[in-house]
């Protein structure tokens, strides 16, 4: 065998007995080699990824990835993927001039993007897509929704004119890989939700004394959590009198821990917290004072107590 083999000399990869074994019963040769790509990157990537890798189509990688489990050699459940810090490949100019010469709807998602944010893309600009695309696997359409998402919020908080950078897009899409949004009717019904959600903002912020101002980022996060939780403005607003009444301000951590307490309790709707919230009733002082037929029978039967009757 050592006469037919060619060594390499790089870093090698193990295919168990038996995983050879069903490969070769299947007889997939795109199974097989996405099974190295796989094995290559030790399994801490969703499959789809390598379709940049692999020079795939979509309908050839989703082919091969459900040959791959029936055989029952890759998870059932997508995998998340891993954080940009962490196994992302580190692509260098080569990596980014051969992608944008060889594939010509990569060099159209440059060229689109490069007019919406109005500047012109650096190789680390180029080397973020080339890492949506070909690590996360997401399609060029959606990248380009995903930019236009980004953009548009930065402009609604900041100003016409803003523009997000390459990192704020690059997180947004670890975000949209994780919750799968990997498709144009994804893509839509994420942003349709989104867009209803931001519509609510204003009503919030009115509920809690803060006027018509946009929410900074961390505000924002409460509030859409508060909006998931299923709470409407009024009810944050009785949780926010009540902030300030025990810390004399608006306490966004303490406010939060309120409704959260009322989530719990089933409580979400003003009538609902009403009703639910209320301090056990005290005993009035004229409750407390027998009616005066007992007081009638309590002094005769003392009477008859004395008597031995």
């Amino acid at each position: 065998m050592a006469g037919c083999l060619i060594e390499t000399g790089d870093e090698g990869v193990t295919l168990s007995a038996q995983a050879v074994k069903r490969l070769l019963e299947k007889g997939d040769g795109d199974a097989a080699l996405l099974y190295l790509a796989l094995l290559r990157r030790r399994g801490t990537v969703p499959p789809r990824s390598l379709a940049g890798e692999l020079r795939w189509d979509r309908d050839r990688i989703e082919a091969a990835e459900a040959a791959l489990r029936q055989m029952g050699l890759v998870a059932a459940g997508r995998e998340a993927p891993p954080e940009p810090a962490e196994e992302k490949p580190d692509y260098q100019r080569a990596d980014v001039a051969e992608r944008l010469e060889r594939s010509e709807e990569f060099r159209a998602l440059t060229d689109q993007v490069e007019r919406k944010l109005g500047k012109k893309l650096t190789t680390p600009d180029v080397a973020v897509l080339l890492g949506l695309t070909d690590y996360l696997g997401l399609p060029a359409d959606v990248v380009y929704l995903l930019v236009c998402h980004c953009v548009e919020r930065v402009q609604r908080r900041s100003g016409p004119g803003r523009r997000p950078g390459m990192k704020q897009i690059e997180k947004e899409g670890y975000a949209w890989a994780r919750l799968g949004i990997d498709t144009q009717a994804a893509a839509a019904e994420y942003l349709r939700k989104y867009a209803q959600r931001q519509g609510l903002l204003p009503q919030y912020m009115r509920a809690l004394g803060l006027g018509d101002r946009f929410p900074s980022p961390s505000e924002e996060k409460y509030l859409l959590s508060w909006q998931e939780m299923g709470f409407p403005p009024e009810t944050v607003a009785i949780a926010c009198d009540k902030t300030i009444l025990k810390c004399h301000e608006l306490k966004w951590a303490y406010c939060n821990g309120i409704l959260r307490r009322w989530h719990e309790a089933g409580l979400h709707t003003e009538a609902e917290v009403r009703a639910g919230d209320k301090p056990a009733a005290r005993r009035s002082p004229a409750a407390s004072v027998p009616a005066q037929e007992d007081v009638a029978w309590m002094k005769k039967y003392i009477d008859q107590r004395d008597k031995g009757v």
